[in-house]
């Protein structure tokens, strides 16, 4: 029988028995109670790994960094818009402020203004659209959307609205309710006009109106309407361009949203695909290609379009359409779709993709074949990011691959992006680590589980139990500040902290910062740029002055010893030891062993964290028999990591013989065989070589107790075990507190 005590550990009895280890895996905290063994895996054969492993092979030469960006900032004309550089902020974010017109919401757009973004598409608010009734805004909405503009405006940001009529029934609708829909796009244009925006971009991409009409797939109707013909198709997308520029005036920008090339990525399991009387016979063959959507765009230039937004076009899995990136984040199986398959990219999408470059840029090569057929600048999405491969990027525009990159993601992570990248500070921002966290659903359960991991106002800044404001308040009085640990949620702490002005102290018990990032890093792959963070979080201590001693194992004694005025404590979680009854012949490892040990075939995981799941999915590339057992519900099981990254992962894993018992226990295991109760209330019997001890993480806060300090925080998984953004949170929210 497993043992383990929640309620004996939290008194503090057992001590001895406890196994310490911090939670940097999969999105957890990281910080580091235990020195990790570092050792990299030897070298293995490289058909050591299932083939899923070397169907998508990655370059590790992409993200040098030599050259000056001289394209990237230099001029560009859209329309009757100037724009120094080459970075556009692309429609997204505002479906998570539901508020209506807040200063929160205010706030989010002109901070990228702030930081040197000069044209800002702002995504679908409801709130900010003029009235159907042709009553016009109310003091108030105008009022609101004059003063975004205005705000803007004084950094040199100009504003483009985002209108995405979204798809419903466009095979039944009549003329008229076509031709009405088309006429509220040109009110709601005329009306962002009258705010004192200078673009409008329909997004006829997704799951939208347009792309209803443009799609082969989804439009059956036979009118002029229909699939007939190239114009038929474009038709709906024409006649709003026509009738916005009527309303608006030639030099009112309008620009196209489209998926630039199509697949079907679930041919045999969506149920509203499959709905379609095209879908069972031809579940392949009337994807949008290429040269299909060159001939569109082309139609959408005549009818005075200024410019394209080009991004991808998976027809079942909506985040992938422009975050294509999520194909890369499973270490070991690149190129998986979210619904148990996998691309080949030399092959799937006319093998126009750019698949070896962990998804950056990977719409480049068919965003050039737009470009080379069109007059007017063509703008792509799909993890643009100079920063992250400055020479990569710059090369694609040197080679006319496109005109511009619309990002979201890393101007979310870093609002002063732009600048510090013109600056030559690109050591100074904060990199996307692309879990996904941000991009939440469009209702207010999800809007308040949305996050960045890495930036701690993101979605939480003016909201209850976050930030106050974006501003940083300088401390009245300079305190002495011990940090304990130095992990993301102590080196957040520490830097927030200094940077108010207190005389702060990092204490880490190991060699090096970072926690267990470089473990993290080394089971989840390069996808997620841990390193990046890693080495952003250092550079911000050099930054903020804070003094960092590594080596030193801080005690009761030592801190009374410094007598500080404030302690914040984050020293990472802990893990009790996995007790199993028989005959040990499945040993126990723990997680920060388990890449380091060897082990049979078969593999027992005990636990469903996201740690546990990554741990699975590397076991499993490296041809284990996986199998996950742990007392939570199926509902928890790998919270900590974001729906996006999780719908990747379990699908991937189900399909490649890995299984998962919830709300299940481990009763013993005797000759390689191990007992277990399901759910059901029935034993089974399971192969078990080695056990993986993957259990929750446990509170670690017994350091504070009895210290006569007048300010103690505890952050991070040594207080509230779960992610690396719950801690970057933590860690703020401290940092600003003390």
């Amino acid at each position: 029988m497993v043992k383990i005590s929640r309620r004996d550990f939290l008194k503090g009895s057992g001590a001895t028995a406890l196994t310490l280890m911090a939670a940097g895996l999969v999105g957890c905290s990281a910080e580091n109670t235990k020195t990790p063994q570092t050792t990299a895996p030897a070298e293995v054969p490289e058909n050591d790994k299932i083939a899923a492993a070397y169907l998508n092979p990655q370059r590790e030469d992409y993200r040098t960094n030599t050259k000056e960006l001289k394209t990237l900032f230099s001029p560009l004309t859209v329309g009757s818009l100037q724009l120094s550089h080459r970075m556009v902020k692309s429609a997204a974010g505002s479906a998570t402020y539901l508020a209506g017109l807040t200063d929160e919401l205010l706030q989010y757009y002109v901070n990228f203004a702030k930081g040197g973004v000069e044209m800002i598409y702002v995504e679908g608010i409801a709130a900010l659209e003029i009235p159907a009734d042709g009553s016009g805004y109310d003091a108030e909405t105008l009022a609101f959307g004059q003063k975004l503009v205005a705000e803007c405006a004084k950094y040199g940001a100009s504003l483009g609205y985002q209108w995405a009529q979204f798809g419903a029934g466009e095979n039944e609708m009549t003329v008229e309710q076509i031709q009405a829909i088309e006429d509220r796009g040109a009110q709601i244009a005329k009306g962002m006009q009258q705010l004192g925006f200078k673009a409008f971009e329909i997004n006829a991409a997704g799951f939208n109106m347009g792309e209803h009409f443009l799609s082969r797939f989804y439009n059956v109707r036979t009118d002029e309407y229909g699939c007939t013909s190239l114009e038929n198709r474009a038709r709906f997308v024409t006649e709003c361009i026509t009738k916005i520029k009527e309303a608006c005036g030639s030099d009112f920008n309008v620009q196209i949203l489209i998926d630039a090339i199509e697949e079907n990525d679930n041919v045999a399991n969506n149920p509203t695909l499959m709905t379609l009387d095209n879908a069972v016979t031809t579940p392949r063959t009337k994807i949008t290609t290429v040269e299909e959507g060159i001939a569109l765009a082309k139609l959408f230039e005549a009818a005075g379009a200024d410019s394209m937004h080009l991004r991808l076009g998976p027809l079942g899995h909506h985040v992938a359409q422009f975050g294509s990136d999520l194909y890369f984040i499973l270490n070991g199986i690149e190129g998986a779709s979210g619904f148990g398959t996998q691309y080949d990219f030399k092959k799937h999408w006319q093998g126009q993709l750019i698949g070896d470059t962990q998804g950056a840029g990977m719409l480049l090569n068919v965003a050039a074949r737009y470009k080379a057929a069109l007059s007017i600048p063509c703008g792509v999405v799909t993890y643009m990011d100079p920063a992250h491969a400055p020479d990569f990027f710059e090369q694609a525009l040197e080679d006319g691959k496109a005109d511009f990159f619309l990002m979201t993601r890393p101007l979310t992570v870093d609002t002063e992006y732009v600048n510090k990248l013109r600056e030559g500070r690109i050591d100074e921002i904060a990199p996307c680590t692309r879990c996904l966290h941000c991009h939440i659903g469009s209702n207010e359960a999800n809007a308040m589980a949305g996050y960045c991991r890495v930036n701690a106002m993101t979605q939480r800044v003016m909201r209850e139990g976050g930030p106050a404001s974006y501003d940083l308040t300088p401390a009245e009085k300079a305190k002495k500040v011990m940090v304990i640990g130095g992990g993301p949620a102590g080196m957040e702490a520490a830097r927030i902290a200094a940077a108010r002005g207190h005389e702060v102290t990092l204490y880490e018990k190991k060699g090096t910062l970072g926690g267990l990032l470089d473990f993290a890093h080394t089971v989840k792959g390069p996808h997620e740029n841990l390193q990046d963070f890693k080495n952003y979080l250092i550079r911000q201590l050099e930054i903020t002055g804070v003094k960092v001693e590594t080596g030193v194992e801080v005690d009761a004694a030592k801190i009374n010893a410094e007598a500080p005025d404030a302690v914040i404590l984050a020293a990472g979680g802990l893990r009790d030891t996995l007790k199993v009854d028989g005959d040990g012949s499945a040993p126990v490892i723990e997680m920060e062993s388990f890449m380091f040990t060897e082990m049979g075939e078969n593999v027992l995981i005990y636990g469903s964290n996201a740690q546990a799941f990554d741990a699975a999915l590397w076991l499993t590339v490296h041809k284990k028999h996986v199998t996950m057992i742990t007392p939570n519900a199926a509902e928890e099981m790998d919270m900590q990591q974001s729906q996006h990254a999780m719908r990747m992962m379990t699908t991937a894993l189900y399909s490649l013989g890995f299984s998962a018992w919830p709300k299940a226990s481990l009763k013993s295991v005797n000759q390689n065989k191990a007992v277990i109760m399901t759910e059901a209330g029935v034993e089974m019997e399971i192969a078990c070589d080695a056990i993986v001890n993957a259990a929750d993480m446990l509170p670690n806060t017994s350091l504070l107790e009895g210290l006569s300090v007048a300010e103690t925080y505890a952050v991070g998984d040594c207080a509230n075990p779960f992610n690396i953004a719950k801690a970057i949170h933590a860690g703020n929210d401290a940092g600003r507190a003390v």
